[in-house]
């Protein structure tokens, strides 16, 4: 899956759209003091009051915004599972009985409960239903005004949704003119921000890859593993933020802890310059120990060899075949994207102008020093410029 597939996806979920159909909705409330399932609900989406459609529409759309790598992870099934999640799913989204869909979708949510614990009362909401996407770009200029061939593309969409509790509140009754405690006890279900969930299957080249499945977290760079191996039976993916670490710990192994700022913006900025000449590439660009070998080397580092890098990469990910994907390495190329950490300030720069900061020694102290072609300001104040002798 690339980037283009999963917003695609993402943006089926609209009101009234003409290339998307929901056909049944699953609504399982999970009792946190239980960890059972206290109640469940199968009916047509279609059936729903339309203000209950457009809150499930936003909470879909929401689970499945963010960057892969980040919040979203294109996962491959384990094929060693004693009760493989995968061919629930695909018996899911074959069969044409909601009754059998909504019993496989319960055995799902069993696998959830063993050995979890929920600290909320919880829903866990499945959807079943099909998006449509055109063969070939529409030409806007053409003649015929029909619409382009399509693929159907059926699907299971999971969102697990926290609850809590409503505050407690002081009503004024118009009608009886008196103050009155609001007693309401029924729990609300947080569906502005999904906590987990997935999408099945995954896309790879606009077809649908039933052997993969689209995992979806709440929160950035923090996967569930115990619902990614336990409940899902997938292969635990690196996080962006992993793997960016893991190319910070092989460069300075390579290196040394020390590199000049300078080095480290080019760096940067070789591997943006690979990004960019693969951008017309179905699948984002991925580094070797060869490729990080020749991006050091063009960045001034000096003294790398390959048998360095590959040693190093065995050291690191104990496998000198590895291969890092670039986009995850490389901090965005937009303003206030990488940090700079001190005792005393935290700066944020982009990384293409990390060229123009200095550490440097000024009367026996270590300072940062920022090249800038204007007139600082602080708070709407303008520094003065002093003459360092």
């Amino acid at each position: 899956m690339i980037k283009k597939e999963a917003a695609h996806i993402r943006k089926q979920f609209k009101m009234d759209h003409d290339q998307l159909n929901l056909y049944d909705i699953l609504n399982v409330y999970i009792m946190k003091e239980t960890n059972e399932i206290y109640h469940f609900e199968r009916q047509p989406f279609a059936m729903l009051e339309r203000e209950k459609q457009e809150l499930y529409m936003s909470n879909f759309r929401k689970l499945l915004t963010g960057e892969l790598d980040h919040k979203l992870f294109e996962l491959k099934f384990l094929e060693e599972a004693e009760e493989p999640s995968q061919v629930m799913l695909h018996q899911g989204l074959v069969t044409g009985d909601p009754e059998e869909w909504q019993d496989l979708m319960l055995m799902l949510v069993d696998k959830m409960l063993v050995d979890a614990k929920y600290e909320k009362d919880a829903v866990i909401t499945f959807v079943r239903g099909q998006y449509f996407r055109p063969t070939k770009a529409r030409n806007d200029e053409a003649e015929e005004t029909g619409k382009d061939e399509v693929f159907a593309h059926p699907f299971i969409l999971c969102s697990v949704n926290s609850t809590e509790q409503q505050r407690k509140t002081l009503l004024f009754d118009y009608v009886e003119r008196e103050f009155k405690y609001n007693i309401m006890v029924d729990p609300i279900i947080k569906l502005s921000t999904p906590e987990q969930g997935f999408f099945y299957p995954s896309v790879t080249d606009n077809y649908s890859d039933v052997n993969r499945v689209l995992y979806c977290t709440g929160s950035a760079n923090n996967p569930n593993p115990h619902f990614i191996e336990q409940v899902l039976n997938a292969e635990r993916s690196v996080t962006a933020m992993e793997e960016r670490s893991i190319f910070e710990e092989i460069v300075k192994e390579v290196a040394g802890e020390q590199i000049d700022v300078g080095t480290i913006a080019q760096v940067y900025e070789e591997i943006h310059q690979v990004i960019e000449d693969n951008a017309e590439e179905e699948e984002p660009p991925r580094l070797d120990y060869r490729d990080v070998e020749r991006v050091l080397k063009a960045s001034g580092v000096e003294d790398v060899t390959a048998e360095k890098v590959e040693r190093a990469f065995e050291t690191i990910v104990d496998n000198k075949h590895y291969e890092l994907k670039a986009s995850s390495v490389i901090p965005k190329f937009t303003s206030k994207s990488i940090k700079i950490d001190t005792k005393v300030a935290s700066i944020t720069i982009s990384p293409q102008d990390l060229r123009y900061v200095r550490q440097v020694n000024y009367q026996g102290k270590r300072c940062i020093m920022i090249e800038i072609d204007e007139d600082a300001v602080i708070e709407g104040f303008t520094l003065l410029t002093e003459n360092l002798s």
